[in-house]
């Protein structure tokens, strides 16, 4: 695999060996990383489950509920496994609205809708769609979730109760201050160091998981007055229960509900596809995005019947996964069953943990995720393409992960489109009958048909001109015209025109679309004007 600053920066995370060999067998030692690994990640989605469904204005349980059944059902049929999925911020900053203005119920139904046409989208193989994304927006997008995950753990140095979390990190409320604020970023910098010290002495636990029991440890043992998760919301609850959305089953509710599913569905998509590729380039592997997709829409379609929120992949979870070992399928199952025991038995136990610990393993998720390499590179890789990352990354960090996306991918689509436009040129010579040869050169298509059209000298040329395509490639319906304007040009100057060496695909669009004007029986290298002139019968009659 050829060297990136992605696949560099992947390979700087830190823990176990990032790949699982194809026939490594799960081992005993293998199951128990899984499962303490799992049992990571379950501790490290409560806060944020709690947290998106206040973002969403709903109870926290519906939350957990979401977090519990995605990434179950992900972990079990999911394109990438080592994947965790969940509630996310970026899903439920377009849910607040909808349920503010209509209910949570409405909020069910958009949720089971979402997975529909996400199913759809994977049944369609649409995903496939993700490669489109260049390399520059997939360091912006590391690069911008990294902040916002960052500025979202901020919320937990506000005393509780006081601050508004929102997709993006808090507002309002007030901060910590004195020996509260103090002893937080003690223990705070206590988990970062057991996980940054850990993989030194022993890789018998994970490292994120002895950093949080190091510091519950501690705070519970004597008896620190800090924030912990049961400052947030109580978590105890039962089984998730089927319910049928109470919502009229008419167009009027589909009328409603599928604007929100359509972009939430985009958004999830966008996430678990870009998360997909990013946990591919760290274990090595490939492939699985319509199954991907598949899986978090058979995911949201349950979820949404079961009184959950809806979810898509979470790229801080997932890393956090990876660093601790996770590389197979029973990983997420197990976070997703250790999440449910919380609801259903651990509650009281699970709400003594520090806030502190939590942030620690995050903020050295943030320090993983960054791919630093990048700030070192942006002065050596082309200008637009330095623009595009440090572009995605504000727009990641100021409006959404799929909005940074599709701007990335319009202005380095837009970029590329300019700079193959001012590659047209053409070489002339003159042969020795008289006829005057155009040697076009660079791609022909509606960004350099205006250049293409500038290049002819109607007016000054030979009566028989030669246009050689050899160099170049007719590409869309723009550059057919071009090419038919340029002939009448010269048409209307009583001067004949030729064409030479277009490719069997560029003659089948002038073909199609009726402007073939192929006059030339000199075409060594593809033979493409004299069989279409015999299969027509305009060979001699003209």
């Amino acid at each position: 695999m050829q060297s990136t600053p992605l696949t560099r920066f992947a390979k700087r995370v830190k823990g176990a060996d990032l790949r699982l060999a194809p026939n490594d067998r799960l081992t005993p030692a293998r199951i128990r990383i899984e499962l303490l690994s799992g049992l990571t990640v379950a501790l490290a989605l409560v806060p944020e489950a709690v947290a998106f469904a206040f973002v969403a204005g709903v109870h926290p349980l519906v939350g957990l509920y979401a977090a519990f059944l995605v990434g179950l059902i992900t972990a079990l049929i999911g394109g990438r496994p080592g994947m965790i999925s969940g509630a996310t911020g970026a899903l439920a900053v377009v849910m607040v609205a909808l349920v503010a203005q209509h209910g949570v119920e409405y909020l069910f139904a958009t949720v089971v809708l979402m997975g529909i046409i996400q199913v759809f989208v994977g049944v369609m193989h649409w995903g496939k769609f993700i490669r489109l994304v260049p390399h520059p927006v997939m360091l912006g997008f590391v690069n911008g979730l990294a902040i916002v995950i960052f500025l979202a753990q901020l919320t937990q140095f506000k005393v509780p109760g006081s601050a508004e979390v929102t997709g993006h990190g808090t507002t309002g409320g007030e901060w910590l201050s004195g020996a509260q604020l103090y002893t937080m970023l003690g223990l705070v910098a206590l988990t970062m160091l057991v996980i940054w010290g850990l993989p030194k002495i022993t890789r018998i636990i994970p490292a994120p998981l002895a950093g949080i029991f190091v510091t519950a440890a501690v705070v519970i043992g004597f008896g620190i007055d800090v924030p912990r998760v049961g400052d947030m919301a109580e978590i105890k609850g039962g089984f998730p229960p089927f319910h049928i959305p109470a919502v009229p089953f008419n167009l009027e509710t589909l009328e409603i509900i599928l604007p929100y599913a359509v972009i939430l569905a985009a958004i999830g998509l966008i996430e678990s596809l870009l998360t997909l590729n990013l946990v591919g380039e760290m274990t090595r592997q490939r492939g699985g995005a319509s199954q991907e997709c598949i899986a978090q829409g058979s995911a949201n379609i349950v979820t949404g019947f079961f009184g959950g929120m809806g979810g898509c992949a979470m790229i801080g979870q997932s890393m956090i996964n990876v660093k601790s070992g996770g590389r197979t399928r029973i990983a997420g199952i197990a976070a997703a069953l250790f999440l449910l025991s919380f609801i259903l038995f651990a509650s009281p136990l699970i709400e003594q943990i520090p806030l502190a610990a939590l942030v620690g393993v995050m903020f050295m998720v943030v320090i993983g995720t960054f791919a630093w390499n990048s700030v070192r590179i942006l002065t050596r890789v082309p200008k637009i393409d330095a623009f595009v990352i440090l572009l995605v990354t504000a727009v990641t960090v100021y409006e959404d992960l799929a909005v940074a996306v599709v701007v990335g991918v319009i202005v380095s689509a837009l970029a590329y489109a300019w700079q193959n436009a001012t590659r047209i040129h053409s070489k002339t010579y003159v042969t020795p009958e008289g006829a005057k040869v155009y040697q076009v050169q660079g791609p022909l298509f509606f960004g350099s048909a205006e250049g293409f059209s500038e290049m002819f000298d109607v007016a000054g040329d030979p009566s028989q001109v030669i246009v050689d395509f050899a160099d170049s490639r007719v590409a869309d319906q723009s550059a057919l015209q071009a090419i038919e304007a340029v002939a009448a040009k010269y048409e209307g100057a009583g001067k004949s025109i030729q064409l030479r060496h277009l490719s069997r695909d560029c003659h089948q669009l002038l073909t199609k679309a009726g402007h073939l004007m192929v006059d030339s029986d000199d075409d060594p290298d593809y033979q493409i004007a004299v069989d279409y002139q015999v299969r027509t019968g305009i060979l001699g009659g003209h």
